[in-house]
């Protein structure tokens, strides 16, 4: 891509190296906030240097907070009872829109995955041991993602905590086998979690 311009060649350059942000769409953005005569660029730059110096993340279920504990966690009207165990915030923000959904969560950074190198000690997995622990918890959802990797580490979990004391359940299989969480629409989301199935090791 040649451009006339040293200064948009960079911001280009920065834009596209965004997610699902390609170098056409990169300069379409560029020039649009050169266009804009709102000060739009400087309000973007301004909550984006917020955002990286006071973003932080909950002290309880590692969700993204402004503050060291989430919203959802210091809800009062939340079930404390019972535990959503995903693997990313995208996917506490799905099932949130769902609306199906009124306990906490339990983030856990990933699932465990040999073969890219993520083994438990990666994950918030004792976290979440200690929680069981010392909250009296009575349900862990687990609402990881129908593949191997999610089923290993549904698997993992439930070998740590005892599963005589607390109800361990799984989101429904409205969400196909392979798939990914965060891809599912929210009617099969919702649905899937309100017919969660009991987990058992031999299943």
């Amino acid at each position: 891509m040649n451009l006339s311009s040293k200064l948009l060649e960079d911001t280009v350059n920065a834009l596209s190296s965004l997610p699902s942000i390609g170098k056409k769409s990169a300069l379409r953005l560029a020039l649009h906030l050169i266009a804009d005569d709102t000060d739009k660029a400087k309000k973007i730059a301004n909550v984006l240097g917020v955002l990286q110096e006071q973003i932080q993340y909950c002290k309880h279920c590692h969700n993204i907070s402004d503050l060291d504990e989430c919203e959802i966690c210091i809800n009062p009207v939340r079930n404390k009872r019972v535990l959503c165990i995903v693997e990313s915030i995208r996917d506490v923000i799905a099932i949130e829109e769902t609306q199906e959904y009124n306990g906490l969560y339990h983030v856990l950074g990933g699932i465990i995955s040999p073969m890219d190198g993520i083994g438990p000690d990666q994950l918030n997995i004792d976290e979440l041991v200690q929680r069981v622990k010392e909250q009296e918890i009575d349900e862990l959802i687990m609402a990881l993602s129908p593949t191997i990797e999610g089923e290993t580490t549904i698997y993992y979990i439930t070998k740590l905590i005892d599963v005589d004391l607390i109800k361990v359940t799984t989101i429904a299989r409205g969400v196909s086998f392979g798939g990914e969480l965060e891809y599912a629409d929210e009617v099969t989301l919702g649905r899937s979690i309100r017919s969660r199935l009991p987990y058992s090791v031999g299943q």
